[in-house]
């Protein structure tokens, strides 16, 4: 895993969307297309809206999405489905796929039809960010490092609740969604590629944890330091106590 630290958000979501670039772009002139998976949320915006701007041949890129909840009605900004449209599909008129998670309650039938589109579309890259509590996508602690499916169902914690309402996407923690579906650790880490954008001063002890802390259900997002193929962006904020473990001082 390499890490950069970047003066801000604005150059951490520059810099992140120049690597996506270098690697979708890699993917296409090597295989003649890209499987890209992304992440949502509010921590994402600076990076999505420097990537809409790169010139690629995106009528080559087939996408997917990293999570979404059980439940949710059709264009709730809370969707994983509109945030993405919002902040970055709607730009890209011609691009090759997308392929959103349903968000109907019958979440087997969902499951079983999104693991069984995945055997065709092999990840190459993936954007990720690193959840308050130290998830990985909604892979909330403590994950499931066994599951070998692409996508599960999964049981939100509080913690992962209380970042929703805090980034504005319900009012209260008793109106986010008790289920999600998401992509599985063993799946996010198959990807050839991982770009991890994760700004801002909330998400610092989340951070050092991955950083710091053995690999283990209890820390997810410590998982990425399994692949070298790993790029790790932070910004002042977010990497303050990353200099050092000063979570215990």
């Amino acid at each position: 895993m390499r890490i950069t630290i970047c003066e801000n958000k604005i150059e951490l979501g520059q810099q992140a969307a120049s690597l996506g670039r270098h690697c979708i772009k890699s993917s296409i002139e090597k295989l003649g297309r890209a499987n890209v998976a992304f992440v949502t949320g509010t921590s994402q915006i600076e990076m999505l809206t420097a990537l809409r701007s790169k010139e690629l041949q995106w009528d080559k890129v087939n996408v997917f999405l990293l999570d979404e909840f059980v439940g949710l009605p059709d264009g709730h900004k809370a969707s994983s489905e509109t945030f993405l449209k919002e902040n970055f599909l709607n730009y890209i008129p011609n691009i090759g796929s997308f392929h959103p998670i349903s968000r109907k309650a019958d979440s087997k039938a969902t499951l079983a039809e999104m693991n069984a589109l995945m055997k065709d579309y092999p990840l190459d890259v993936v954007f990720i960010c690193i959840g308050e509590n130290g998830h990985l996508a909604f892979n909330d602690p403590p994950a499931d490092f066994d599951a070998r499916d692409p996508y599960i169902q999964v049981e939100l914690e509080r913690r992962s609740k209380r970042q929703q309402v805090g980034e504005g996407w319900f009012s209260t923690i008793d109106e986010v969604p008790n289920k999600a579906i998401t992509m599985s650790v063993f799946e996010i880490l198959t990807a050839r590629h991982i770009i991890c954008a994760c700004p801002d001063q909330r998400k610092a002890k989340a951070v050092a944890a991955c950083i710091f802390d053995d690999i283990s259900p209890n820390t997810p997002a410590a998982s990425i330091r399994r692949r070298t193929e790993c790029a790790l962006y932070l910004d002042r904020q977010s990497s303050c106590l990353v200099f050092d473990d000063f979570r215990m001082k």
